[in-house]
């Protein structure tokens, strides 16, 4: 396998439109492929492995890998460099691709990236789009967004995508990187975290409700429920003397915020 030697730099150059920040760092590398090991049945799609830095180690731990990739001189790169990955190149936007036709017949895959630091929010929306078929999600971001993913109740980094996600996985932040194993470093740190399919298959509410409400009610962070979801509420009607709508939006587990869906529901008869 002809692989990219870091000490002879970067044949591929880092696009500042398309968030590119190629890790150098081989044992950082190592580390983030490792959290797919234990899924080894699943095949893989990888989003924007740009040099192949994560690729290799995936392919030399035995996993069925696929990557998306919109720049074309990564693609051209990868082909040159990992003939094992002929025919598993996607020219293509993940975030418009549909994940049910990558691997055909899959009933489960796994998703890994070094994710672009501009659009990283948006590819968990995405992934959150096939919930019943991404059963791990892992990968690097920029630290603040990682944390964000895994942020518990009452706690501050709480917010949208936190209640969404935990929703319907479990998700663990594992370590942080430094700026400095990058090419062209980032201004901030970096987080891997890895998102685990829990066994929610139903959330026992009107699933578009309850994302109009976690939306809705982080809109307002600071306020209390009582009024940042009162919108929410049918017009004219009193809002229920209830102890949630005392609290803020970051205060709430998923079940609280499923509870006040179902609160909202009833009061809309």
């Amino acid at each position: 396998m002809k692989v990219h030697d870091s000490s002879r730099g970067g044949l591929v150059k880092p696009k500042k439109a398309l968030g590119q920040h190629f890790l150098k760092d081989e044992s950082v590398a190592a580390r983030i492929a490792a959290t797919l090991d234990p899924y080894r049945s699943l095949p893989v799609l990888e989003v924007g492995p740009g040099m192949g830095v994560l690729t290799k180690y995936l392919i030399a731990s035995g996993h069925n890998v696929k990557v998306a990739e919109i720049d074309g001189e990564s693609i051209e790169y990868l082909r040159y460099n990992y003939p094992e990955l002929s025919g598993r190149i996607l020219d293509a936007d993940f975030l418009k691709l549909d994940l049910a036709g990558v691997f055909a017949g899959a009933e489960k895959i796994s998703v890994i990236g070094n994710y672009p630091y501009n659009i990283s929010s948006q590819i968990f929306f995405h992934v959150l789009d096939y919930k019943d078929l991404v059963e791990v999600c892992s990968g690097m971001l920029q630290k603040e967004v990682a944390e964000r993913l895994a942020a518990r109740e009452g706690t501050k980094a709480r917010g949208i995508l936190s209640v969404l996600l935990q929703a319907w996985y479990d998700v663990e932040y594992l370590f942080t990187v430094d700026e400095h194993v990058f090419n062209p470093p980032p201004k901030v740190k970096s987080g891997v975290i890895i998102m685990k399919r829990n066994g929610v298959t139903d959330l026992g509410c009107d699933e578009h409700l309850f994302k109009t409400v976690v939306k809705t009610s982080f809109g307002q962070r600071r306020k209390t429920l009582r009024n940042s979801v009162k919108g929410l509420f049918p017009a004219g009607v009193p809002l229920p003397d209830h102890p949630l709508l005392s609290l803020r939006p970051e205060q709430l587990s998923v079940e609280q915020f499923v509870e006040l869906t179902k609160l909202i529901r009833q009061s809309k008869g």
